[in-house]
């Protein structure tokens, strides 16, 4: 398939960017920069200059591509607008396509809230944290434009490598530190590891009769109490920690983080039974970090 890929350098983009590679298929990513061309070039892409923010400058790509993977955000104030131009305009140009485009547009685990002890499931309700409830209105707006065979993905909590969403416990364990609690201890994030959440975009973008939404989580809900511990065991630290209150972070980082502070558990059966997806790192403990 001939892909174009926003957000193609990124912390997920890169690694959807070398499966789809790898598995064959031909792809251009949107690319601000020379270095996101090297970049791109290096995962064996084809590099588009343009930027998110202008979509005049790279939509008319969209007529000459099988699909479309929605990957990008300029996380900054504008990000809302950013993100509704963007879909807007692809929209439209997809409308003068002689056949439906096929659509990944990325949602996102913290659309449903705190779940507590229930499991989300797709059927479940969208309760979206303020900072992303724009994604709920554009996702839906691609689910039911006629000219798009659109699937949602809903990524649990992404971890890989370098970090990721364990990123700020790397760091503390790092500098000895206490990990700096959002919420409470006991809170549960959904977890998955980069390179499966890669496979699920690209088993996705294979499957164009598939729409709708898919959630796609290795761990269902892991406390971040095993998180931390398992952080401090392999780099050392004491594991002591302080808990902020959600008003605490709310002031010092803006709404966003509302997300990890929520207390969550995510199912991915749907994905599962649909696509084979069988993601490798079922427990995080067997994952490089």
């Amino acid at each position: 398939m001939k892909i174009l890929i926003l957000g193609g350098t990124g912390s997920i983009g890169t690694a959807v960017t070398q499966d789809l590679v790898r598995h064959g298929h031909d792809v251009t990513g949107l690319s601000r920069s020379v270095a996101s061309d090297r970049k791109l070039t290096a995962l064996g892409a084809r590099p588009l200059r343009g930027d998110l923010r202008h979509p005049g400058s790279w939509v008319r790509e969209v007529s000459r591509v099988d699909g479309l993977i929605q990957l990008a955000a300029t996380f900054g104030p504008d990000m809302a607008e950013t993100d509704a131009a963007a879909m807007t305009a692809i929209l439209r140009q997809a409308a003068l396509r002689p056949e439906p485009l096929r659509l990944i547009y990325t949602g996102g685990c913290w659309l449903y809230g705190a779940t507590g002890n229930r499991i989300a499931d797709e059927a479940s309700p969208l309760r979206p944290i303020k900072a992303f409830a724009w994604m709920q209105k554009n996702a839906c707006a691609a689910l039911a434009a006629p000219a798009v065979s659109t699937a949602v993905i809903h990524p649990a909590m992404v971890y890989h490598p370098d970090g990721g969403v364990f990123s700020r416990y790397l760091e503390a364990a790092r500098h000895r530190i206490p990990f700096e609690i959002w919420g409470s201890i006991a809170t549960r994030w959904p977890l998955v590891e980069r390179a499966d959440l890669a496979r699920a975009y690209r088993l996705l973008m294979e499957r164009p009769k598939l729409t709708g939404h898919f959630n796609a989580s290795a761990e269902t809900g892991v406390p971040v109490a095993e998180i931390t511990r398992e952080i401090a065991r392999r780099h050392g630290h004491d594991a002591s920690y302080v808990v902020r209150s959600l008003k605490h972070v709310l002031i010092k980082y803006g709404d966003w983080a509302e997300g990890p502070a929520l207390d969550q558990q995510m199912g991915s059966a749907k994905l599962r039974q649909m696509t084979g997806w069988e993601p490798q790192y079922t427990s995080f403990r067997n994952a490089q970090f």
